[in-house]
């Protein structure tokens, strides 16, 4: 029986038992309807290798303490168990205080996972969870007005290893860039160049107070010169310094994205949306259904009615349309394309925008929860022990380009993903140049690196029938076969909780098991049948690991 089934007869067998017991004692049996049962994995590696919470969740519906009311349920349950296909995979069921259920499985089916491994290699930990569902991922999204930082970087590592998780557990992921080629960010930076541009010509041009400051502006106007000469010396407006802008400035992002190992499938013009009509009728479907009124010469969306602390403004009094406008459009348009998931991946200045985005996708008529908005916060770049500083409009920045420069592609990723998206990171570039224990990824190259040059005295580690899993008794064995068992659960919960981290960490725990056991024990020894089935053990290891560091896109040498 593989994952995923396993778990699924398990709850379908404790959902049984604890209506069994609700009902012995004449309490509601729906009651457990209504308290789903999910299965974890315990924090504490001595309780086991699942874990329920149900006993909590209804010990108040049988009028018993979560602990007594857990040891009737394991009495119904245990022989449900022994009379299933569960009865040569749980191995013992054990109550633990303030009322868990814990299952502990047994080491003919850990050693059966071994094979699993081997036969499904790439494919170990994949699921259909998903079932096909059309998902679209937005995420980056940086206004093509400058290079990107390194907390672009962050959202790209974020966003692309999310994408990648959800598709291997079944997903049918779409990854999407939303451009912002028009509007005052873009004017502005259209008369940066200009400024540069007549500066590069001899002429004494003023530079716009909030203008663009960084260097890239002087290299723009640089080839504006080169290509043009001096024919746009005296040129009105600054629509062909935009332009041009706009093209090289998103030339510059797609090539950093390319090295950074992130493909978009799409990339969402504002501008086109505009021109298309598609803006002026997600406003008519608001009017039909009441939601727009106008009020002191501003037109305004009614989002209190949905949930949002304010109404909005759409129409600002002077005719132009606010950042909200042409984003309820683009929703719209993502639904009308056939997604029934949305993931949005925004920086941490956006968080008050979700309530109105919220309130528009229930006002559109779509649920509120086909709309995940996903924060992630700011990263602070170290170097020297000294904060780097990064303004884009005061040219103080520093770039993915530079980083990846610095330190490469494989850590960058790595790094940006070292903490949950909810959490501030501290990147110190200097620590993670260190080749040693301290480096987290270090650590797990180090780990793969070793396991390859293991596999050079095994070549037929991968072969199933030349080992003998019996022979795998020691304890750090039987714990990295159980940590191996994990990894398609790791991925779901990943994914359940959008949260690439969960995968690092879990890699990042079973290199230092691996380390540990290298250290303990010889895998290549005197026994050349224990010899083949720590090899295969370790093959697993190796597999595991780079299918995690497949789904982060972070990939591993063989040799250090």
């Amino acid at each position: 029986m593989h994952y995923g089934e396993i778990e699924k007869k398990l709850a379908f067998a404790i959902e049984s038992a604890v209506g069994a017991a609700l009902s012995d004692i004449n309490a509601q049996t729906s009651s457990i309807l209504e308290a789903k049962v999910e299965l974890e994995i315990p924090k504490d590696k001595s309780h086991g290798d699942l874990s329920s919470n149900i006993a909590l969740k209804t010990s108040k519906i049988a009028k018993r303490s979560p602990v007594d009311f857990a040891n009737i349920v394991k009495a119904k349950l245990e022989p449900i168990i022994s009379s299933s296909a569960l009865k040569d995979i749980i191995d013992k069921v054990e109550i633990k205080p303030p009322g868990f259920i814990n299952f502990f499985v047994s080491k003919n089916y850990l050693s059966g996972v071994l094979l699993d491994i081997i036969k499904e290699d790439q494919d170990f930990g994949r699921s259909d969870v998903g079932r096909n569902l059309k998902m679209q991922i937005e995420f980056v999204s940086a206004n093509p007005t400058g290079p990107l930082t390194i907390a672009h970087g962050r959202q790209a590592a974020l966003g692309d290893s999310l994408s990648n998780i959800m598709k291997f557990i079944g997903y049918d992921v779409t990854r999407e860039y939303y451009l912002n080629d028009e509007g005052n960010q873009m004017n502005m930076l259209g008369r940066s160049i200009r400024a540069r541009y007549m500066n590069l010509c001899g002429l004494n041009e003023q530079f716009p107070e909030d203008g663009y400051k960084g260097s890239y502006v002087i290299d723009i106007a640089s080839d504006m010169e080169k290509k043009y000469g001096r024919t746009l010396v005296g040129a009105e407006g600054f629509d062909i310094f935009r332009e041009f802008g706009l093209e090289w400035i998103l030339s510059d992002i797609k090539k950093d994205l390319d090295d950074f190992g992130v493909k978009f499938d799409m990339w969402y013009s504002q501008k086109s949306l505009k021109g298309s009509g598609k803006i002026e009728k997600a406003v008519e479907i608001l009017k039909q259904k009441a939601l727009i009124y106008e009020s002191e010469g501003a037109v305004w969306f009614k989002s209190t009615l949905l949930g949002d602390d304010k109404d909005r403004v759409i129409y600002k009094s002077d005719g132009s349309m606010t950042y909200l406008t042409p984003d309820i459009a683009y929703h719209l348009e993502k639904y009308n394309r056939g997604f029934e998931k949305l993931i949005d991946i925004w920086g941490p200045d956006h968080h008050g925008y979700i309530p109105r985005m919220k309130a528009a996708i229930k006002a559109l008529g779509y649920p509120d929860d086909s709309l995940s908005v996903l924060i992630v916060q700011l990263a602070t770049l170290y170097r020297n022990g000294q904060v780097v500083s990064m303004s884009t409009r005061a040219g103080e920045f520093v770039t993915l380009r530079e980083v990846m420069g610095e330190v490469g592609k494989d850590v960058s990723r790595f790094c940006f993903i070292m903490r949950r998206m909810s959490s501030h990171l501290d990147f110190d570039l200097d620590m993670i140049k260190k080749e040693s224990s301290e480096n987290p990824v270090f650590y797990i190259q180090y780990a793969h690196a070793r396991i390859w040059s293991i596999l050079d005295y095994g070549k037929d580690a991968d072969v199933a029938n030349n080992f003998d899993p019996s022979l795998l008794k020691e304890p750090e064995e039987i714990e990295i076969m159980r940590m191996l068992r994990q990894f398609p659960m790791i991925v779901i919960l990943s994914a359940k909780t959008f949260e690439p981290y969960v995968v690092l960490q879990y890699i990042q725990d079973l290199s230092g098991v691996f380390h540990s056991f290298y250290n303990k024990h010889r895998i290549v020894g005197d026994d050349p049948h224990l010899t083949r089935s720590r090899i295969v053990l370790v093959n697993c290891i190796r597999i595991v690991l780079a299918n995690g560091l497949r789904l982060l896109g972070v990939s591993l040498p063989k040799k250090m």
